[in-house]
């Protein structure tokens, strides 16, 4: 029996990502799927010498540093039928002219969600304690009134409402996982999400404005949209009670930075911040130095070994792709209206 022939196919991406995210034995297995037109991954999609090989590409297995595909770089690759996406969103390489070709697309944002959950749960957890906030006071644990700030309800994740803003691939993970800890209520905002489903969760669908005046920990993971854009503003950070905590792992357009800053510069707020608007803050923000704002820079999503678990799903996608099956992860245009 003869084998069918292997579809041809070239890596785009950064080599930095591809060195980070194929190791010997998703190599071997990227090799078995597909005919690589060039073993090494291609960062220059314009590069004249790659006209030959562009020409006969069927799939691209693209990640960090792909290249926009754009009306000119798709007339290159008239063979291309499949793009397969080592990260989250495909925002950044799939254009209208690629929309319009009808190519297959995949994402690994569903794998990508993983770590972005953990450490957000990670964060509610520590905030909850304000560990992020007393570690920037070091010396003041050796003062004779430490102990004494500590005995308020302030530092507690017993019976806690923690307000989750998009029950998104991340969003309901965080939920799952907030459902760990004992006697809390949480509570979602999400308008493209039935009550019945957000039940099934362990959670209470409510809408933004009645979950803001009742959360003691806001956690953000809606999509970036022109419509969700400072969704958190002035108006909305006034309905938090005083000494509420507003964590975001999700975009930093989603809050109003400089209404951000009045709050938590008033002392009013907390803020655990794994992104911001813009990114990274002017040097001199504010933010980097008070006490009550804990940053990070953009660590929550898929770093180190955990790229791996992107290059699975995408190559797990592959498979079916080759075989004709149904696949899990396909990304459709009209997907990007409700997510990211």
């Amino acid at each position: 029996m003869t084998r069918e022939p292997r579809p041809t196919a070239l890596i785009a991406m950064w080599p930095e990502a591809f060195a980070e995210q194929f190791d010997e034995v998703r190599i071997g297995r990227l090799e078995s799927l597909v005919e690589l037109v060039s073993p090494h991954p291609v960062v220059d999609l314009d590069d004249e010498l790659l006209a030959a090989d562009l020409a006969r590409v069927e799939v691209l297995v693209t990640s960090w540093g792909a290249q926009q595909l754009t009306a000119e770089r798709l007339a290159r690759m008239p063979a291309l039928r499949a793009v397969f996406h080592c990260a989250g969103t495909v925002r950044g390489i799939a254009t209208d002219a690629f929309w319009a070709r009808g190519i297959t697309i995949t994402s690994a944002a569903d794998a990508n969600a993983i770590p972005v959950a953990e450490f957000t749960f990670a964060s509610i957890v520590l905030a909850d304690k304000r560990a992020q906030f007393l570690a920037r006071e070091p010396l003041a644990h050796r003062t004779e009134d430490w102990r004494n700030r500590l005995l308020t309800h302030g530092y507690s994740n017993l019976g806690r409402t923690i307000g989750v803003v998009g029950f998104s691939r991340i969003g309901r993970r965080v939920v799952a996982l907030l459902r760990q800890l004992e006697d809390v209520e949480i509570l979602v905002a999400d308008p493209y999400v039935d009550a019945e489903t957000i039940a099934a969760a362990g959670a209470t669908l409510t809408t933004l404005d009645e979950l803001l005046r009742r959360v003691d920990v806001l956690s953000l993971h809606a999509p970036e949209l022109p419509e969700t854009r400072h969704m958190i503003g002035a108006a909305e950070l006034a309905l938090l009670h005083d000494g509420a905590t507003v964590v975001n792992t999700a975009r930093g357009s989603l809050i109003d930075t400089e209404a951000l800053v009045a709050e938590c510069s008033a002392g009013r707020l907390d803020a655990v911040l794994d992104v911001t608007d813009p990114e990274p803050l002017p040097v001199d923000s504010p933010l980097y130095r008070l006490p009550n704002v804990s940053m990070t820079p953009h660590i929550a999503g898929s770093l180190g070994s955990e790229t791996r678990r992107l290059s699975d799903a995408a190559l797990d996608e592959l498979a079916r792709w080759t075989l004709g099956l149904p696949l899990e992860s396909e990304v459709v245009f009209a997907d990007l209206g409700v997510s990211a």
